[in-house]
Order: C-alpha cells, then sequence, then structure tokens
C-alpha cells in the first residue's frame, strides 16, 4: 500500500487521488504507522457506521488490558475525562441516554428559530468584509460566524468568547493520527481551563436560567434521569467543537473550490437557488472530516479479511465522498448534483446531531457573499493546515471589487 501518506504535504494538499488507489487495490488495508486498518469504499463506510459491533468506546464491555490496549497516560486524563463522557465518544446505553436528553434541549425549532439571527450576523460579517474590499475569509467570516452561533445558544456572554476558538483548536489536535505530545499538553490544558470555566457557567444557569441551551440542559430529564455535571461539560465542549469546526473548514474549503472551478462558481453566482444543493457537493467535494475511528468490539470480516477485536477501523470519508460506485464522475465538482448520499455528517446513532444548524450556517454565508460580494475572488493561493483528520485552510485570502 504506496499510497496513503498522511503526514506527507503533497497527500495533504490533494489526498483523492491517493484514495483512488486504495479503492482500486481493495475493501481494506492495515496500516502500520498508525495500527490501524482503512476501509476507504462508501458502501463498506456506510455499513460499518451502522454496525453494532464496532463502538467508538470499548470501555462499556472491554478493561483496557482485556481490550489489549494500554491506558492513556495518567497526564492526559483531563483530556479523556472530558472527551470520553460526550455522547460522541460513548455506546449505548450512555449514548442513547444522553443523546435522548441533549435532543429535548437541541430541538429543531430552536435551531430554526437562531436562523434570523444567522443570517442577520452572516450579512454583518460579510458586509465588514466589503467595506475593507477583502480579507481573510476564515478569520472573517467562516470563524466568527459558527462560534458566535453555539455561544449565542449555549448562553456563553460575549465578553467570553474570545477563548472557546483557541480552546477547540488545542482539543482538536487530539483527533489527529498519532498525536505529539506537545499537542497532548495543549489539549489538557484547554480541557482544564474550557470545564472550569463551563462549571461556573453551569452553576450559573442553575441559579438563574436563562433561554438558552445550558439552561435547557439542566433543566431536561426523562424518568427522573439527568445529565450529570460532567456530562453537560463534555456536552457543551462537543456541541461547540463540532458545532464550529466542520462549518469553518466546509466554508474555506468549498469556497476554495469554487475559485477553482470558475464555471460552478459562474452558475451559482448566476442562480442562487442551486445555494441547498451546493453546500452538500461542497462538503462532499472537499471532506471537511477525512477519518472517523471505531474499535472492533467482536471480530468482523470485510472482503474475506478477518479483523480481530481490539483492533481500530478507520474509515476513510474522503474516500467514500468520491467512490465512482455511488458518485457519477466523483472527481468534478457539480453543485447540481441530484443524488448525493455523502457521509459528511457521519451515519447510525453516531450521525451529526447539529447537522440542521450546519446546513443554516452554510447557507447563509454563502448566501451573503453571493450577493453582497458578487464579484469575491481569490487574492493568493492558500496554506493547507498541516492536519489530516480535520482538513482546512490556514486562511483564505479574498478581494472584492
Amino acid at each position: 500500500m504506496t499510497a496513503f501518506h498522511p503526514w506527507d504535504p503533497a497527500f495533504l494538499a490533494d489526498p483523492y487521488p491517493a484514495y483512488a488507489e486504495l479503492r482500486a487495490q481493495g475493501r481494506v488495508h492495515y496500516y502500520e504507522p498508525t495500527n490501524q486498518w482503512l476501509v476507504p469504499h462508501h458502501a463498506d463506510v456506510s455499513a460499518l457506521l451502522r454496525d453494532r459491533r464496532l463502538g467508538r468506546t470499548y470501555q462499556h464491555r472491554f478493561t483496557h488490558e482485556d481490550f489489549g490496549r494500554a491506558a492513556p497516560p495518567a497526564e492526559h486524563e483531563p483530556f479523556h475525562t472530558l472527551n470520553d463522557h460526550g455522547m460522541l465518544d460513548l455506546e449505548p446505553p450512555d449514548h442513547t441516554r444522553i443523546r435522548r436528553l441533549v435532543s429535548k434541549a437541541f430541538t429543531p425549532r430552536t435551531v430554526e428559530q437562531l436562523k434570523p439571527y444567522v443570517n442577520r450576523l452572516a450579512g454583518e460579517l460579510v458586509d465588514r468584509l466589503v467595506e475593507a474590499g477583502g480579507g481573510d475569509l476564515l478569520a472573517d467570516v467562516a470563524e466568527p460566524l459558527p462560534v458566535a452561533v453555539i455561544a449565542e445558544m449555549l448562553g456563553v456572554p460575549e465578553a467570553d468568547r474570545a477563548p472557546l476558538r483557541p480552546w477547540s483548536a488545542d482539543i482538536c489536535g487530539m483527533y489527529e493520527l498519532n498525536p505529539s505530545e506537545d499537542t497532548a499538553t495543549k489539549a489538557v490544558r484547554a480541557s482544564v481551563e474550557f470545564s472550569a470555566y463551563l462549571r461556573e457557567l453551569i452553576a450559573e444557569r442553575r441559579k438563574e436560567p436563562g433561554d438558552d441551551l445550558i439552561s435547557g440542559l439542566i433543566a431536561a430529564h426523562d424518568e427522573g434521569d439527568r445529565l450529570t455535571e460532567q456530562e453537560m461539560i463534555s456536552t457543551c465542549v462537543l456541541l461547540l467543537n463540532a458545532g464550529h469546526e466542520a462549518t469553518v473548514n466546509s466554508t474555506v474549503n468549498g469556497w476554495y473550490a469554487l475559485f477553482r472551478n470558475p464555471e460552478q462558481l459562474a452558475a451559482l453566482r448566476a442562480d442562487h437557488s442551486l445555494v441547498p444543493s451546493a453546500v452538500e457537493e461542497l462538503m462532499r467535494y472537499d471532506t471537511p472530516l477525512q477519518l472517523f475511528e471505531r474499535w472492533v468490539l467482536d471480530e468482523i470480516e470485510i472482503d474475506g479479511t478477518t479483523i480481530p477485536r481490539g483492533a481500530e477501523i478507520a474509515m476513510l470519508f474522503g474516500s467514500a465522498n468520491h467512490d465512482p460506485e455511488v458518485f457519477e464522475n466523483p472527481e468534478r465538482l457539480d453543485l447540481t448534483r441530484k443524488e448525493n448520499p455523502h457521509i459528511s455528517f457521519s451515519a447510525g446513532i453516531h450521525y451529526c446531531i447539529g447537522a440542521p444548524l450546519a446546513r443554516i450556517e452554510l447557507s447563509a454565508s454563502m448566501t451573503a457573499l453571493l450577493e453582497k460580494a458578487p464579484t469575491l475572488r481569490l487574492a493568493a493561493e492558500p496554506e493547507r493546515k498541516p492536519n489530516f483528520v480535520i482538513r482546512g485552510l490556514e486562511g483564505l485570502s479574498v478581494e472584492v471589487g
């Protein structure tokens, strides 16, 4: 297997040709540097996301020793306490209970009510970009919009929001392949600081509930069941991190793809009704989350290869979203694509609870840019972040006028 090089800048610049090689070479590949089994085909990824023989955790059934895995270093404990109590890294029955309780506060109606706020904020951010004649689309629009929206939802006061993005970036560093000790140190520090902040905010909302998600999480109960304080803290961090990382990267990856496909950008500018299908296609075309992991809880077989209990499977979302078995001309950006079963929001019980909000945010920023900055153009070639799992750009310099 020569195609997969997740730390190679050339691969990071464009991993999609390598994925085509992986798909051609088979349905599953063992990758020694990360001790993972790579799965590149859409049908397999889609099925495995729903397969209960796999899990985001194994600790509901096995100890580390039983599973043949070493426990995380003690000094990393604050990160793992925070991460392991979020519903993304839990399995039933805990996952079922927490998702049900969170869903009571994070309702479709709650999300829909945010639309006017999201549209207004997107418009204001784009207005400032236009007045300045351009700038960094990431720092000026893509990032502040979802961070402000999820902070508004949670009830984080505006004066407290500055550390949210740095905390999130440091925590998300741990989701890359083989993170360094320096990455772990930053993640632990961010976990401690973020948790302490939220503990205080939750205490305030217990005394004086407001019309916000944290107050809703405190109030949510089901047959006497409530979220523990740690579950609340982990849920808030998950909603913030997942609630903007994908949206930020989808925005800049998407606009960079549009600039490199001028005929598609011209079609979008001529017909703004394409925005909903453009959002879906851009998430497919350059997938913000390239890889999602699962533990093998019970032995499985893929195409004649037995994968034992205790192994880790890495499902390649970016590859699945370019599988020609599912997508016609997958390497072509087609904003009118009708059949688009991309898996950028995952699938199964861990399907992204924030997907409706992400779609509202992506549509709002795209519409505002199309309406208010019709001459938006690339000012300089961007640099890719040196990350594989969470795919994004360091910035996106643009000009208007």
